[in-house]
């Protein structure tokens, strides 16, 4: 697999989402590994995550400060920092932030997904919140992922 050389200046700017309390920042766009992989950096505000979702990429999560309840296949279980987290491609999945703090995590995605693009546009789709199912998935056909349901809360308990 060629890698090519990048240098991910830490003083970019992030692709904000406010509706879901997000700031995403590509560290590795899917160009520079020939579409194998991509890498992203999230910061998820307080109580914030992205409504519940299934994408035939995998994702590898590692958390990098804070604590977040996950949700993978029904099964609910916390994540703290240095734990990392890995979701099949096809399996339905969500977070969310669970502590008062804002939190973050790095996610590698296999095979890549062209993030930027992707979030830049769902940013423009949830421009005034979190929009219903529908138009979610609508939005979500081009990109290959179905909306599933609303952000796991962070009241939701554990099942692990």
């Amino acid at each position: 697999m060629p890698i090519t050389f990048l240098h991910s200046k830490g003083t970019e700017a992030p692709i904000q989402i406010p509706a879901i309390g997000l700031d995403l920042f590509v560290r590795m766009p899917p160009a520079a590994s020939s579409g194998e992989f991509c890498f992203i950096e999230t910061i998820n505000a307080p109580g914030a995550g992205p409504p519940r979702h299934r994408h035939r990429e995998a994702e590898i999560f590692r958390v990098i400060e804070g604590r977040y309840l996950y949700e993978a296949d029904g099964r609910r279980f916390y994540a703290e920092a240095g734990d990392v987290v890995s979701i099949p491609g096809g399996v339905e999945h969500g977070f969310c932030n669970v502590t008062d703090k804002p939190a973050r995590q790095y996610i590698l995605m296999a095979p890549a997904l062209d993030a930027a693009a992707f979030f830049t546009e769902l940013a423009g789709v949830m421009h005034d919140g979190i929009p219903d199912q529908a138009a979610l998935n609508a939005f979500g056909l081009k990109w290959h992922v179905e909306f599933l349901g609303p952000p796991v809360n962070r009241n939701d308990q554990p099942t692990d």
